[in-house]
């Protein structure tokens, strides 16, 4: 599997283009089961011509380790996504590359990290027990929406400086459209959902810009008072357009895949008694009163268990698109420069040869006998892989380890019968439904 050797006489992967001009695009979006009947009918690699770009789609740890690490200089992530996404979220980390990349992930990594996270716990812990709070109030809700604006208030608070309860809402319902025009036919009519998806946009860097230029004045040990601080190793300080651009991909990245795991996490203990009782049990080892404690998150080896299956099972977003920009070999094929490729992290983590049961919810297959996903490095892919892995990782582990904590200790929930909880994957896995639940004090 050399990325240096790449003769032309061997053959393109199987698989078909489809249509002119339009190729597989219509079954890549309207089919959710597209890539699982072609890689039933091709195998692990195959080829396929979708967003109007031909496509190598690689599934598996060994494709995921090829993209993600060993040979990522083949490919780059700015050539990789729709340029809907470099539009709506700017030149921020995520589509940077190279020394640009390195340099800016270097000035942001303290936020995320030691003891930036520990001076986050106190303020994440007590908006999750106000919303919990909300929710015991409120009686029956839809769970997803009441998800999103929580994990975004807390983004917001710890990463931007915002206070809490301004502007909550709205600034919420804005990241909503924003989010709704990313897959969206980029049409600039006012009313289409990308021209909504762009004003919010333009109204979120607003409200960044704002607040950039109070941590200017006054500065704080949030992420954007550590991002408006640092410097480069010539000393230069991120500009006003750099700086917004990462502040909004920090929100954006901050809650919405948080949103996903929490609303899968809910739906998956409602429906599987015996995984809550075991986890609840976890949590009667502690003190259940006042706030969970940074000592009390190394303690809960089975929730670590049930998080890590809820991101094997139902990972947020199901792929990544890489665009080719080295021509190489892989398992015998050839994928020529200028193509797309696209790891399926789904198919990844439903692979039978590395997990047993792999359609069943089973956090013991991550216990510390069984530890399935270490038998192949890059079989659990949801926060990604390799030197991109993602950033706010232990960030969004210590968010839902504590909403997690707090729910089993003193709350109960059920389903509310009659409701669609098909998952769409679009803009993150999320039941049609919207999880709604009744809710209550246990």
């Amino acid at each position: 599997m050399s990325a240096t050797i790449s003769p032309k006489t061997l053959p393109l992967p199987p698989g078909s283009f489809g249509l002119p001009w339009i190729g597989e695009t219509l079954g890549f979006l309207f089919d959710p089961d597209f890539a699982v009947k072609r890689q039933r009918k091709y195998g692990s690699i195959f080829k396929t011509n979708i967003l109007g770009r031909p496509t190598v789609v690689m599934v598996g740890a060994d494709a995921n380790r090829f993209i993600l690490s060993s040979d990522m200089d083949c490919f780059s992530w700015r050539e990789g996504w729709p340029d809907t996404f470099k539009e709506l979220l700017g030149e921020s980390l995520f589509v940077q590359e190279g020394e640009e990349h390195r340099r800016n992930r270097k000035l942001l990594m303290p936020a995320f990290h030691g003891k930036a996270l520990a001076n986050y716990l106190e303020t994440m812990d007590s908006l999750i027990q106000e919303y919990l709070k909300k929710w015991e109030h409120l009686g029956t809700f839809t769970w997803f929406p009441e998800l999103k604006q929580m994990t975004f208030e807390i983004a917001s608070i710890l990463l931007v400086g915002s206070k809490p309860g301004e502007n909550m809402a709205q600034l919420s319902q804005w990241f909503t459209q924003l989010t709704s025009g990313l897959f969206a036919v980029p049409l600039r009519w006012r009313f289409s959902t990308y021209g909504k998806a762009l004003a919010a946009r333009d109204k979120l860097l607003d409200y960044i810009e704002q607040a950039v230029r109070k941590r200017q004045l006054s500065p704080a040990q949030d992420a954007l008072g550590l991002l408006v601080q640092s410097r480069d190793e010539e000393g230069n300080a991120l500009s006003m357009n750099e700086l917004k651009a990462q502040t909004l991909l920090l929100l954006f990245a901050g809650h919405e895949t948080t949103t996903s795991m929490l609303t899968s996490l809910a739906m998956a203990l409602a429906q599987h008694e015996d995984v809550l009782a075991k986890a609840r049990a976890e949590q009667q080892q502690f003190t259940t009163e006042g706030a969970v404690t940074f000592e009390q998150l190394k303690q809960m080896p089975y929730l670590e268990q049930v998080l890590r299956e809820v991101e094997r099972l139902y990972p947020p977003v199901a792929g990544g698109f890489r665009g080719v920009v080295k021509s190489f070999e892989y398992q015998g094929y050839h994928i020529p420069a200028g193509w797309q490729a696209l790891y399926r992290i789904q198919g990844t983590h439903q692979d039978s040869e590395v997990y047993t049961n792999p359609e069943q919810f089973d956090p013991d297959r991550f216990s510390a006998e069984r530890a399935e996903h270490k038998q192949q490095e890059f079989s659990l892919v949801g926060f990604g892989g390799g030197p991109r892995i993602c950033l706010g990782l232990a960030f969004a582990q210590m968010e839902m380890k504590i909403f997690a904590a707090h729910l089993l200790r003193h709350y109960r929930w059920e389903l509310l019968p009659k409701q669609n909880l098909t998952m769409d994957a679009i803009p993150t896995l999320h039941p049609r439904s919207g999880l709604q639940v009744r809710f209550g004090k246990l």
